[in-house]
């Protein structure tokens, strides 16, 4: 054996060792530049996804704090509204239970007389032309001109008013102290004596002669309420003519014409007659500073504020500030009889965007621009509703829901999420200096390491090239020695071991194809014999299953049977899926009576076929021995069938139903598909066999389940019989025939003799079938009565 040859690696530019660096050195430098690449791009976007994830969350924070800071801030006024509610609605409480009681409420009237004279002594003032009591009681009480008589004395039942109204001076004072802060309280009489008494005690009238000219002669409620006693009567025939579900009413803010400060007044109103008529009202006012204090104090971030607004966009509440940034401006209204009201709307803003700023969308955050020193100034605005309230407002009383909005600059909400965006920015620069020279100490590596494995691994290469190309030149006697014990050491072994075999196999080489050629002959000899057993065992199998098949149709019923019933066509389609169908029918005669049966056996096949004999002899038998009665017949062929069953050890069972005919009569007996009927005009009626037995086979007796049912059959009505292989046949699709499609090929076809019935019902389901492998037995039997 020739000594190893030892092969010096080259370094050319076709070697294989600059092919290793080029194509792993360039491999590992592409996959550097590709991770690092990838690291750096998924820095930056992680720099991306934490600067909006942290906006996202600091937004929706600050948001939500917006939100829930006026959320608060409308629970505050509620509350306020809800304690004036309540404290007018425990004075109306008390002066109602006084209306509901006549004589305690006379008692009472004439206590306060006697206790309190002064509380229920009224003046005349011939300058004014009305009466007042005068100063010391806790309230004043106003009586008008046209409530006095002659003599300028109260009429009776208006003394009476003023007698019983005096109750107030028990009530007021301990009202006004406590609860909610109010400016006063009062009661006014109903509209044919309205007296006017107020706690505390004030110039009422004669303030009244000052700003309101001509009130005296006018009636009281017309002149300063116009409306509003006329939607209380209204309320008191229907209370569902309330806008809101109680009975308090509010003005809108106007100026008080006794403080000159601007006010809210409640009233509620009193009632006579079963509450179907006004008897006055209790109120209360309440000075707008308490609303506006609640208001002016929302502060958020450094010049965040608050506005209250009427849904008209009346602004009623607000800090001077705000009034700016939102561009309010203000006007009164001083021509108008009765109360005064304030006018500042939103809608009349010099800002478009706050003139057009919706109030009905509750706590909607809206994005807005105002413009700040002709600069737009991006703000945020929520707007919250409070509780819907009952407004007169100078005519009908109507619903009204005030809103309490926040504006808040965005530059002051955000701050915080500007400040971590620029942290986020920062430190994502910091990681991807660090990674860009991560790479590049890692180019460098990675291009040192290359060179310095690529001539280790690839002198032992190049020393397997030597060798291989001396195979090549048919010199098996070449050895290579490669020290290293790695895969390519593992390659010289696997290379000296296979030149050893090719060495040997090239001299033995025809004595070897010699023996493969021997065994090759003698294997086709085996399969030639075993090819000629397969077709004989065949041929065999065939002619079986043609024996069983024609066997199987022998015993069906032949044409020449059918056409001797007088009374009835009768006509049968059977087509089986395999060679062998395990599908059933018969119609057995006994002089003038039928029994025409059809079943399906479990599956198909020879073995299904073998059951499908058994039942028609079974059958046969019954029938030759007299025993037609439905119930008995199911029961006897179930119990032999079952035997056989069972001796066989055979896994199947059929469904199976019969249709007794004499004399006119059908009875329908056991479980199978549903029996259709067509009569007159096409009508199809579809029966139902599931109660009417249990399948053959399962059981060893059926009798409790088996039952009959009479089926009406006149002249010219149809019964189609079938099995499941014709409603569930499916086309390429996988779409059934189905019993729907089956009844409306009888109905159409209804009419025409059975045959004619048959063809054109198995014309169509062969038309859905089409190219489709049949995958179950399909039997038809069509009955029409002559």
């Amino acid at each position: 054996m020739n000594a190893p040859q030892q092969h010096t690696p080259r370094f050319g530019l076709r070697s294989f060792r600059a092919k290793f660096v080029l194509v792993v050195g360039g491999a590992v430098l592409f996959d550097l530049l590709v991770s690092g690449g990838l690291a750096l791009w998924n820095v930056q976007r992680l720099s991306r996804d934490a600067t909006q994830e942290v906006g996202q969350g600091l937004e929706q924070a600050n948001q939500d704090y917006i939100r829930s800071y006026a959320e608060a801030t409308a629970a505050r006024v509620n509350l306020l509204l809800d304690q004036v509610h309540s404290d007018v609605g425990t004075l109306a409480g008390v002066l109602q239970a006084q209306l509901d009681r006549p004589v305690r409420n006379s008692q009472i009237g004439e206590a306060m007389s006697r206790v309190a004279p002064a509380a229920v002594t009224v003046v005349y003032d011939a300058k004014g032309g009305w009466a007042q009591n005068q100063p010391g009681p806790l309230s004043v009480v106003s009586v008008w001109g046209y409530l006095l008589d002659a003599n300028h004395r109260p009429l009776s039942e208006v003394q009476d008013e003023i007698e019983n109204s005096a109750v107030l001076d028990l009530i007021a004072p301990s009202l006004l102290a406590n609860g909610q802060s109010k400016l006063q309280m009062y009661y006014i009489g109903p509209k044919e004596r309205p007296i006017f008494r107020t706690a505390p005690y004030t110039d009422q009238a004669q303030t009244f002669d000052k700003l309101y000219p001509g009130h005296n002669q006018a009636d009281f409620w017309t002149f300063f309420f116009p409306g509003l006693y006329e939607s209380w009567q209204q309320w008191g025939r229907d209370p569902e003519m309330r806008p809101v579900g109680n009975n308090i009413t509010q003005t809108a803010p106007y100026t008080d014409a006794i403080t000159g400060r601007l006010i809210v007044s409640f009233f509620q109103p009193l009632w006579s007659g079963g509450g179907k008529r006004v008897a006055g009202a209790a109120g209360a006012d309440i000075t707008l500073d308490q609303l506006a204090q609640i208001v002016e104090n929302v502060k958020v971030a450094d010049h965040g504020f608050g506005f209250l607004t009427m849904s008209d966009g009346n602004v009623v509440a607000i800090n001077p500030v705000g009034e700016k940034v939102i561009g309010l401006r203000a006007s009164s209204d001083t021509n108008s009889a009765g109360v005064t009201g304030v006018e500042r709307s939103l809608r009349k803003s010099g800002q478009p965007a706050i003139a057009q700023l919706p109030l009905g969308q509750d706590g909607l955050l809206q994005h807005i621009l105002l413009n700040e020193n002709g600069e737009k100034v991006p703000y945020l605005v929520v707007v919250k509703s409070l509780e819907p309230t009952n407004l007169w407002g100078s005519g009908p009383v109507r619903r009204e829901t005030m809103s309490l909005g926040i504006v808040v600059p965005e530059r002051e909400i955000y701050a915080s999420l500007f400040a971590a965006q620029a942290k986020i920015s920062q430190a994502t620069n910091r990681i991807l200096i660090y990674q860009i020279l991560a790479l590049l100490v890692s180019l460098v590596f990675v291009t040192t390491a290359v060179f310095a494995v690529s001539k280790r691994i690839t002198s032992g290469i190049s020393a397997l090239a030597g060798a291989a190309k001396r195979i090549q030149a048919k010199d098996y006697s070449v050895r290579v020695e490669i020290p290293t014990r790695d895969e390519v050491g593992e390659a010289g072994a696997a290379f000296n071991r296979m030149a050893e075999q090719i060495s040997f196999h090239t001299e033995n080489l025809e004595q070897m194809v010699e023996d493969r050629t021997t065994e090759i002959e003698e294997a086709n000899l085996q399969i030639s014999s075993l090819n000629m057993q397969l077709r004989g065992e065949n041929s065999r199998l065939g002619a079986e299953l043609a024996v069983a098949r024609r066997i199987q149709m022998m015993v069906l019923p032949n044409v020449g049977e059918l056409e001797e019933i007088t009374d009835m066509e009768i006509v049968a389609y059977m087509r089986p899926a395999d060679e062998v169908g395990g599908d059933y029918y018969d119609v057995l005669r006994d002089g003038q009576r039928l029994k025409i049966g059809i079943g399906d056996v479990t599956g198909h096949g020879l073995e299904s076929g073998v059951l499908m004999l058994m039942v028609q002899s079974v059958a046969r038998a019954l029938q030759e021995a007299g025993d037609m009665n439905p119930s008995q017949f199911l029961n006897c062929v179930n119990r032999t069938i079952y035997k056989n069953l069972l001796r066989t050890n055979a896994n199947k069972h059929l469904s199976l139903a019969f249709l007794d005919y004499e004399g006119g009569r059908l009875t329908l007996s056991g479980q199978h598909e549903e029996l259709i009927v067509v009569r007159d005009f096409g009508v199809v009626e579809r029966i139902d066999t599931l109660d009417l037995g249990l399948p053959i086979g399962l059981e060893p007796d059926i009798s409790l389940f088996v039952a009959t049912r009479e089926i009406p059959f006149g002249h010219g009505d149809m019964i189609i019989l079938h099995t499941d292989g014709v409603t569930e046949a499916e086309n390429q699709d996988g779409e059934l025939f189905g019993i729907e499609r089956l009844c409306e090929c009888a109905r159409e076809l209804y009419g025409r003799s059975a045959e004619d019935v048959k063809l054109g019902i198995i014309k169509e389901l062969m038309a859905h079938i089409g190219t489709q492998k049949i995958h179950d037995d399909i039997t038809l039997v069509v009955m029409r009565h002559r």
